[in-house]
């Protein structure tokens, strides 16, 4: 049984020590030397500057310089110190720290456990920044920061289960990414060839099978192409959920986050717009293009963001319909006649508009089979990348706080390291 005591950053285990981080580590307020010492050419180290180099899980980065005041070395961690504060990420090599960034070497301390409790406490770092221009937080509040210290062994044997976890999570990741790139060249496949090896024609959209059409969206729908209400509902704590464009998430209708309307105002809207299953939604404005297929009788609302077709499906099958919207010609086309004013936006007119590749009804149903194998394999993953991104989330919390201890757990701990390089 753990016992734990009292400390200004919360209950730990009697065995942890509580230290600042300037008593645990040697930090590096970075500085950024004149321009003219900056290049593109890879000359010197690497340079970054602040969270838009190094926010990828592995920083890139986009200039060089000949000679940095300030150096990382490898594993030391990097913290954005403004605008923004708080995001933290590692130094895969060493390089040139410019004034955004601070670079934290841990001494007797295992790196990756300070880089693991600084990623869980980048929310309260965040708070700490101030100014008007922009936040930034100074040398003195970064030394302060105080950290949670268990023994060393144990400081590695949470490193060692949480970049497990981080490792999974990349290796899904890679998959998911492979996974749309070969979809999506399928998709361009299709599109232009079918499935038949017909000879080509070119068409107003290029190339397509000889025996394929080309028509009008507007002219393969049951009812006009709508789009939602134009005025923002009341929303309610619970009852029919109400689609905007950001419900519209990987080509598929997310519930999850969506406002909620009453059941009168739901009444009153569905007399208008009425979206059934195996309609296609399509988002307008703001972020256009974003593609869904409605598939159950869940009734819902949907905002002006949002346009609802209705497929005639004697002539065309919905989910095809739902991929051709998605194709690389269509999308194109819905980027090149959209509007601009504060926000990209494009009309149901225009929609209308959109010229649709359409071979018969078998091969469109085909198509979509195919296509759909990949799309249920991509969202597989992407559920299964989201459970293990709570999974390493829980065990941060857990871990960091003694409330999980794993310090009796033999690890191979020599494969810690390459679980992040």
């Amino acid at each position: 049984m753990n016992n734990f005591k009292q400390t200004d950053i919360g209950l730990i285990p009697d065995d942890w020590d509580v230290k600042k981080l300037s008593e645990a580590s040697d930090i590096i307020m970075g500085q950024s030397p004149p321009s003219s010492t900056y290049n593109s050419n890879s000359n010197g180290l690497p340079f970054y500057q602040g969270k838009t180099d190094f926010g990828n899980i592995y920083p890139t980065p986009r200039i060089w310089c000949i000679s940095p005041s300030k150096i990382a070395e490898k594993n030391d961690i990097l913290i954005s110190v403004r605008a923004p504060v708080g995001p933290t990420n590692l130094s895969f090599e060493k390089s040139g720290v410019g004034r955004g960034l601070s670079a934290i070497r841990a001494r007797e301390n295992h790196y990756l456990y300070i880089y693991y409790y600084l990623k869980k406490i980048e929310k309260e770092i965040e708070k700490l920044g101030t100014g008007s221009t922009f936040k930034a937080i100074n040398k003195s509040q970064l030394y302060n920061i105080k950290i949670p210290l268990p023994p060393l062994p144990e400081q590695k044997k949470i490193a060692y289960v949480l970049s497990k976890i981080q490792q999974a999570i990349e290796i899904q990741e890679k998959i998911i990414k492979t996974t749309q790139e070969l979809k999506k060249a399928l998709m361009q496949k299709l599109f232009t060839e079918g499935l038949n090896g017909e000879p080509q024609k070119q068409t107003e959209i290029g190339l397509i099978p000889e025996s394929w059409e080309v028509v009008e969206l507007g002219n393969i729908v049951t009812k006009p192409i709508k789009d939602g209400v134009h005025q923002t509902p009341t929303y309610v704590q619970s009852g029919i959920p109400f689609i905007t464009a950001k419900d519209i998430i990987n080509d598929e209708i997310s519930f999850n986050n969506c406002k909620f309307i009453s059941f009168e105002e739901h009444d009153r809207l569905y007399q208008k717009v009425n979206p059934e299953k195996n309609d296609i939604l399509l988002t307008k404005v703001g972020t256009i293009g974003n593609v869904a297929i409605v598939r159950d009788d869940r009734p819902f609302s949907i905002f002006v963001q949002v346009a609802l077709i209705k497929p005639n499906h004697s002539v065309i099958n919905p989910l095809y319909l739902k991929y051709c919207l998605l194709s690389d010609k269509i999308q194109s086309e819905i980027l090149r006649t959209s509007g601009r004013s504060t926000m990209k936006f494009i009309g149901v007119q225009k929609i209308a508009k959109l010229l649709i590749p359409l071979p018969s009804l078998s091969e469109q149903k085909k198509i979509s089979t195919y296509l759909e194998l990949f799309s249920d394999l991509i969202n597989n993953k992407l559920k299964f990348v989201e459970s293990l991104k709570q999974l390493f989330n829980s065990m941060l919390n857990n871990l960091m706080t003694g409330q999980i201890r794993v310090k009796d757990i033999e690890f191979e701990l020599e494969e810690t390291a390459e679980a992040v390089d």
